[in-house]
């Protein structure tokens, strides 16, 4: 059987709490090309002080889709966990619904390498990322 990811990232007990906190949505995915579209709509309770959302929470909706990018790449056989990440900021990001798309550079047997990117509701291009991070087998529930 094909790995689903829509069913696996919407399961209340395999994705991660902090999915529900930032909105997080599977828009759209590719299993050959290892990448995905998720939507998120981080609220106004993380704005820094001059209103926008904090550089923090940007890096950490970027994470949250190029990490599942190796989960949609290995049908759902290998997770990661960044070894490091470099976030580019190019224009503020407002609270709203914005979109990241993540995608899978090279998944090695024991390093992947991704990147991502962030647009804002009108669609302009808001942060880059890039991460590496270590792949291991999902644990068995």
């Amino acid at each position: 059987m094909a790995f689903d990811a829509h069913a696996f990232f919407t399961d209340p007990e395999l994705s991660p709490p902090i999915f529900r906190v930032f909105g997080w949505t599977l828009k759209d995915y590719d299993i050959d090309r290892g990448w995905l579209k998720v939507g998120f709509t981080p609220g106004p309770q993380f704005r820094n002080p001059a209103g926008y959302v904090q550089g923090g929470i940007v890096t950490a909706m970027l994470d949250d889709t190029m990490g599942p990018a190796v989960m949609i790449k290995s049908g759902g056989e290998l997770y990661s966990s960044s070894i490091d990440l470099h976030t580019h900021f190019l224009r503020p990001v407002f609270p709203g619904d914005v979109t990241v798309e993540g995608s899978v550079t090279r998944l090695g047997k024991t390093i992947a390498y991704m990147s991502g990117e962030l647009f804002d509701g009108e669609g302009r291009l808001c942060a880059r990322a890039t991460t590496s991070a270590l792949v291991q087998p999902f644990p068995k529930r």
